[in-house]
């Protein structure tokens, strides 16, 4: 899709997304000067071939999505930090296996062997000795227990207290006395969240995917209690305060001024210095593709007209399914 970056009117819509394509449509207008676009390789390869002197800008959204994602890994590796301002994590079996696998991993490492061949060994994914490898202590690697609510949680502080005063009261007793209070589920859901260890409170106050969101909210778009929760959480390791703080500056990069290049050549090596591995993978995306990075948060022009025309676009080809071909499709993208 080739939107007017000034305009945003439609001016033409490719067979498809090859490099080769887009490089044919730019050589036959040679009067581009600037090209607004998402981080796809294929897509700057193309218009570095066809048109060298033209000015290339990275969509800001795309930079603030693929930055989400990175947070979002970043705080579920950390939940075992921010979930201690919670009620304590249970030391289970998961728990118990993540920790030997971290220590078989790093023993090979340290003599010597290759991940592939750690790989071999232990009888893991090349991903998983990757992921194990990275990690500098096995605490990293705990995640915090994520439940689904049930019929049993308006009735886990009876539970919890009825077993803090008797801890050999058996199942079948609890389940007569809720049912008596109201209790609709069954007597196995009872029997397995009471021995998922869920009534004595090892669940974290809140789950890493929303933890992510409050951390990528504007800090005047949230609630009190959100922003107070959201200091409490932060303030747990040193790791989860330099990633808020590496969000906040982020953010304010996505406002385009004069001064943001230099602002962005900080943050990249802010970033790198935390001990933050999936903040380390965007930075290095970031200078893969860094002029048009820094022309992104430093220039006024983006692809919200051409996002907004994508979204069209998937409701007209649900619309025609099955029917006619792309000549039809272009015709109706451009003339809606």
């Amino acid at each position: 899709m080739l939107i007017d970056a000034e305009t945003r009117r439609r001016i033409d819509v490719l067979a498809d997304r090859t490099a080769d394509t887009l490089e044919a449509w730019l050589r036959a207008h040679p009067g581009v000067k600037i090209v607004c676009r998402d981080g796809s390789g294929a897509y700057a390869e193309a218009i570095r071939r066809a048109l060298p002197h033209a000015i290339q800008v990275g969509d800001r959204w795309h930079l603030w999505h693929n930055l989400g994602q990175a947070v979002a890994k970043a705080v579920a590796a950390h939940s075992a930090c921010w979930a201690k301002a919670g009620p304590p994590l249970q030391d289970g079996q998961r728990v118990q296996s993540t920790r030997e696998r971290w220590h078989q991993v790093h023993d090979l490492l340290g003599k010597g062997v290759g991940l592939l061949e750690c790989a071999r060994r232990l009888n893991l994914s090349l991903g998983t000795v990757k992921r194990y490898a990275r990690v500098p202590e096995p605490q990293r690697l705990h995640r915090a227990p994520q439940y689904r609510p049930t019929l049993v949680d308006p009735y886990r502080d009876r539970l919890k207290r009825r077993r803090a005063e008797d801890p050999a009261v058996p199942v079948l007793h609890l389940f007569t006395e809720i049912k008596a209070l109201g209790y609709q589920g069954s007597f196995n859901l009872l029997y397995r969240y009471i021995t998922q260890g869920r009534v004595e409170g090892d669940r974290p106050p809140i789950s890493p995917r929303r933890l992510a969101r409050l951390l990528l909210t504007r800090p005047d778009n949230l609630k009190d209690e959100h922003r107070c929760l959201l200091d409490d959480l932060t303030a747990t390791c040193p790791e989860m305060i330099d990633l808020a703080g590496l969000v906040r500056g982020f953010a304010d990069l996505m406002r385009p001024r004069e001064g943001n290049a230099d602002r962005l050549d900080e943050w990249i090596a802010t970033a790198r210095a935390a001990d933050l591995p999936h903040l380390h993978a965007f930075s290095r995306g970031l200078d893969q593709d860094h002029d048009a990075v820094r022309a992104a948060v430093t220039l006024p022009y983006h692809n919200g007209g051409t996002e907004g025309v994508n979204t069209k676009t998937k409701r007209i080809m649900r619309q025609m399914h099955g029917r006619a071909g792309f000549k039809l499709l272009r015709h109706r993208i451009l003339l809606a």
